[in-house]
């Protein structure tokens, strides 16, 4: 739910930013521990923008690379298939440093 909420607040944010009749794209950059897939994104951008100036816009998005600080031996990993696990020391407690950000950072319009 908390993901589906982030995605609402973005696509309003994005409606007001393009200010246009009609969006052709939309750059999104979604990190690849962000907890949703970009599959998942897309699913829950349709439902969201049905009727809205952002309905038939395409998305495109760039990968964000995880990257974490282990909490016991302070050594910065970048954490395999999302699993937050040292591979140092083999502590699971970690700060994450990058990787769970979702933003956009292109729209274009058909103006």
């Amino acid at each position: 739910m908390y993901q589906q909420q982030r995605i609402h607040t973005l696509i309003e944010k994005t409606l007001r930013q393009a200010g246009a009749a009609h969006i052709k794209s939309v750059n999104i950059a979604l990190g690849e521990i962000a907890e949703i897939s970009p599959a998942e994104f897309q699913r829950i951008w349709n439902e969201h923008t049905a009727g809205t100036p952002l309905a038939h816009a395409e998305l495109h998005f760039r990968l964000i690379p995880g990257e974490v600080q282990c909490m016991a031996c302070f050594k910065k990993y970048r954490p395999l298939n999302g699993k937050i696990h040292c591979p140092n020391c083999g502590s699971f407690g970690a700060k994450i440093l990058n990787g769970e950000e979702i933003h956009v950072e292109h729209i274009e319009t058909d103006q």
